[in-house]
C-alpha cells in the first residue's frame, strides 16, 4: 500500500486516472494562484467605468465578479477536456485577461464610461471572441511563423512581464500603504520558505502540493500576526489605515451562501469605437495563448505543443471570451501564473487541473467560498507568485535553446527582448506615435517583443 505522501505517477500524465484525495488539493493550488488575478482587472474597468462599488450599480459589479468565476471554471473545463474542435486539451487554466486593461480603458475614456461604455467592451469582446475563433482554426498555415525561437521569446517575456507583479505582490501590493513593511516581507519569505522546504525536502504528493501547503500556511500566520500584532498604522499624511496582511474576516461572514449567475447582466453595445482596437488586441492574445500553450507544454511535458492543441486552445480562448461577454466579464484567455506552476510540479494532469477548474465555479455559486479566497493577503501570494513566475522564464529559455543558438536565433532574441520589450516596460517612448500604436504596443513588453521576433523570423536569411 502506497504511502499518503507519495504522488501516483498518473499525475504526470495528462489522461491519467488520479485519485480526487490527490487531484483536488494539486487543482485547489491552482484556484490559489490565480484567483485575485482574474478578479482584478474586472474591478479595474468597472471602476473606470464608473460602475465600482459605492456606485449605484454596485450589486451588478458583485453580479460580474461572481460570474467571471464561474466562466474562469467553466473555459478551463471546454480547454481541458474540448468540444469538438474548440479546446486544445492542455494543461492549462483559463481566466480573466489582464492584457486588455490598457485598451479598456482608453475606450472607456473616449465613450465617456457608464453602463454605455461597458456595454461596447462587452460588445467588442463578442465579435473579437468570434474573430479569434476564427484564426485558431487556420493556426496550421500560421505555424511556421511560430517556431520555438519565437515562442520561447514570447514565453520568456511572458515571464519576465510577470516578475514585477510576484515582486508587487511579495510587498504587499504596490497599491498598499504598508507596502513594503516588515510583516508583509515576513510573510512572504515564511511562505517561500515553506514552499522551498516542501518542494525540496519531502517528495511525492506532499511535494507537489507544495505551493498550497505554503499559501495555507500564510493564512495560519497572518491570522497570528492579527492576534499579537496592530491591525492599524498611520501613513505619513496622518490618515490611519488597515494593513494589507490583516485577514478581513467579516468579508466572509457578509457573503452570501448561494447565488445564481445572471446572464446579460449588462446590455451589450456594438460600437467601431470599441470593436476595432479591441479586434486588434485579440489577435495578440492569439500570440500569447500561443506562447502560453508551448510554454506550458515545454514546462510540463518536455515536448513541444501540436498544431492541434494550439489551434484547439485558440478556439477556446476566443469562444471562451464571447461566452464571458455574453455574462458581462471580461474577455477569458490563459493564465500564465498557472503556467509558471506547472512548469514549477511537472503536474498535468487533466483530473487535478479539473477540480480546480470545478472549485472556482463553486466560488461563483458559493459566493463565501470565494470570499475566504479573496482575503488573501497578497504577501501570502507573492511568496510564492515570486518563483512561479521565475519557472515560466525558465521554460522560455529551454524552448529558445531547443535548438543551437546561430547568429540567426541569438539575434532575433536579443532585438526582440531589447527592442520590443525595452519598449513595452518603457512606455515613455512611444509618446509621440500614434495613439493605436501605444495601445497595441505600450502597456506590455509581451505583444512588441512577440511583434519583433515574428517579423525578424520572416525578414531575416536562414543560415546554411
Amino acid at each position: 500500500m502506497k504511502k499518503i505522501s507519495e504522488l501516483m505517477p498518473e499525475a504526470y500524465d495528462f489522461n491519467g486516472k488520479l485519485p480526487l484525495k490527490q487531484a483536488i488539493p494539486l487543482g485547489l493550488q491552482h484556484v490559489m494562484a490565480m484567483f485575485v488575478g482574474n478578479l482584478t482587472p474586472l474591478l479595474i474597468i468597472t471602476g473606470a467605468c464608473g460602475i465600482g462599488a459605492g456606485s449605484e450599480y454596485a450589486s451588478v459589479q458583485v453580479a460580474l465578479l461572481q460570474n467571471a468565476m464561474i466562466i474562469a471554471g467553466i473555459v478551463t473545463l471546454i480547454q481541458l477536456f474540448a468540444i469538438g474542435p474548440i479546446g486544445g486539451k492542455v494543461p492549462i487554466i483559463m481566466g480573466t485577461s489582464s492584457g486588455f486593461i490598457g485598451v479598456f480603458s482608453s475606450v472607456t475614456k473616449i465613450m465617456g464610461g457608464g453602463v454605455l461604455a461597458y456595454g461596447a467592451l462587452m460588445g467588442a469582446s463578442i465579435i473579437g471572441g468570434l474573430f479569434e475563433t476564427v484564426l485558431g482554426a487556420f493556426i496550421k498555415p500560421l505555424r511556421r511563423f511560430f517556431p520555438s525561437v519565437v515562442t520561447g521569446t514570447v514565453v520568456l517575456s511572458i515571464g519576465l512581464s510577470l516578475i514585477s507583479v510576484g515582486i508587487n505582490s511579495f510587498g504587499g501590493g504596490n497599491s498598499a500603504k504598508d507596502f513594503g513593511s516588515l510583516e508583509n516581507l515576513f510573510l512572504a519569505f515564511v511562505v517561500l520558505v515553506v514552499i522551498l522546504f516542501f518542494k525540496h525536502w519531502t517528495k511525492g504528493y506532499i511535494s507537489s502540493s507544495a505551493i498550497l501547503i505554503g499559501i495555507i500556511v500564510g493564512y495560519i500566520v497572518a491570522f497570528i500576526m492579527g492576534l499579537v500584532l496592530p491591525h492599524t498604522a498611520v501613513s505619513a499624511d496622518g490618515v490611519e489605515y488597515t494593513k494589507s496582511w490583516v485577514l478581513n474576516w467579516n468579508k466572509v461572514a457578509e457573503a452570501k451562501w448561494i447565488a445564481i449567475p445572471k446572464f446579460m447582466p449588462i446590455k451589450p453595445v456594438f460600437d467601431l469605437r470599441a470593436i476595432l482596437p479591441v479586434l486588434v488586441m485579440f489577435v495578440v492574445t492569439a500570440v500569447e495563448t500561443v506562447g502560453d500553450i508551448s510554454g506550458v507544454m515545454e514546462g510540463g511535458m518536455q515536448r513541444e505543443a501540436t498544431d492541434k492543441e494550439l489551434s484547439g486552445g485558440v478556439m477556446c480562448d476566443g469562444i471562451g471570451s464571447t461566452l464571458a461577454a455574453l455574462f458581462g466579464v471580461l474577455p477569458n484567455t490563459s493564465f500564465s501564473q498557472n503556467v509558471g506552476l506547472v512548469a514549477m510540479t511537472k503536474v498535468v494532469n487533466r483530473i487535478a487541473l479539473a477540480s480546480g477548474a470545478v472549485f472556482l465555479i463553486l466560488c461563483g455559486l458559493i459566493p463565501k467560498l470565494g470570499a475566504l479566497i479573496s482575503i488573501m493577503p497578497q504577501s501570502v501570494l507573492g511568496g510564492a507568485a515570486v518563483m512561479m513566475f521565475s519557472s515560466i522564464i525558465v521554460s522560455g529559455i529551454q524552448l529558445i535553446t531547443k535548438e543551437s543558438l546561430n547568429a540567426r536565433r541569438l539575434s532575433i532574441v536579443s532585438v526582440a527582448l531589447g527592442v520590443g520589450y525595452g519598449m513595452g516596460v518603457s512606455p515613455a517612448i512611444l509618446s509621440h506615435t500614434p495613439q493605436a500604436v501605444q495601445l497595441i504596443f505600450g502597456e506590455s513588453g509581451i505583444v512588441p517583443a512577440a511583434f519583433v521576433a515574428i517579423i525578424l523570423n520572416v525578414i531575416l536569411p536562414k543560415d546554411e
